[in-house]
């Protein structure tokens, strides 16, 4: 999926109330080091991911008024078909950059501009889903445990906040940091599928990239624009990745300031 919810700065605005209220259980006197030290990494990753999601967003925008030989949906059926891969079929799904791969039905779903109009940025993000088509028929090992981590990132995306919060409580109330680790560990898993994800968008869009190249479908500017807006589209995921990776840290960091003071 080329665009996802792209929330990179929630940590911040979840848990001010968190800093700022001595009622919280979480609160401490003062902000330690190693609070501090989350503190900044989120700050930091969230300017990053803000600078990319805008940087994309402005090459969606821009690749999306230059005119290109087919519509998206025609160039989707095209590179399937090439690949022999005339059994997926090409679905319209409403909404702006909700394009996807869906391996369970094994549909490319288009949104309503990539769908219906003749462009580089459609031609891009048409290429770029069929490229994980290409995936799933390849075997790609990546798209393979990626779908398989589904069903356990489903669970500790959901429950992995709540369980550490929890535990987090106890820890405060002087019990075991165990349930606090085991809150932490499920959501590691949304960090870990964050980083699996990583290879799967960038060899899908080179998949993509290969194609158009050699089928001389786009001219060598629309080539190098629509190479342009898959690359930012595709940093957008290391964004999130940073941003998963950043908001483990500042967990793990409040657990062992909360370890660290419940022994004293």
């Amino acid at each position: 999926m080329i665009a996802r919810h792209f929330a990179i700065l929630l940590p911040l605005a979840q848990y001010s109330y968190d800093s700022i209220s001595d009622s919280s259980p979480f609160f401490y006197d003062s902000l330690d080091s190693a609070t501090m030290a989350g503190l900044f990494i989120l700050v930091v990753v969230s300017l990053i991911g803000a600078f990319v999601h805008y940087r994309m967003m402005a090459c969606v925008k821009k690749f999306s008024t230059e005119s290109c030989s087919l519509t998206g949906v025609q160039v989707a059926r095209r590179m399937l078909d090439a690949h022999g891969l005339h059994h997926v079929q090409i679905t319209h799904v409403s909404g702006q950059l909700t394009d996807h791969y869906n391996p369970v039905s094994r549909t490319v779903n288009l949104s309503d501009s990539v769908f219906r109009e003749a462009t580089v940025a459609a031609m891009a993000v048409a290429a770029h889903e069929c490229g994980h088509a290409v995936q799933h028929a390849a075997a790609y090992p990546w798209l393979a445990m990626r779908s398989r981590m589904v069903p356990l990132v489903n669970i500790g995306a959901h429950l992995g906040q709540f369980v550490l919060m929890a535990g987090l409580v106890l820890i405060a109330a002087g019990g075991s940091t165990m349930v606090a680790w085991f809150g932490l560990i499920l959501f590691a898993s949304s960090t870990i599928f964050a980083l699996v994800t990583l290879p799967v968008e960038f060899d899908a869009s080179r998949r993509a990239l290969a194609w158009l190249n050699r089928v001389g479908l786009a001219s060598p500017t629309a080539h190098r624009h629509a190479e342009s807006a898959l690359n930012w589209a595709a940093m957008t995921y290391v964004a999130a990745a940073l941003s998963s990776i950043a908001m483990l840290a500042y967990y793990a960091l409040r657990l062992l300031s909360a370890s660290s003071r419940s022994r004293r």
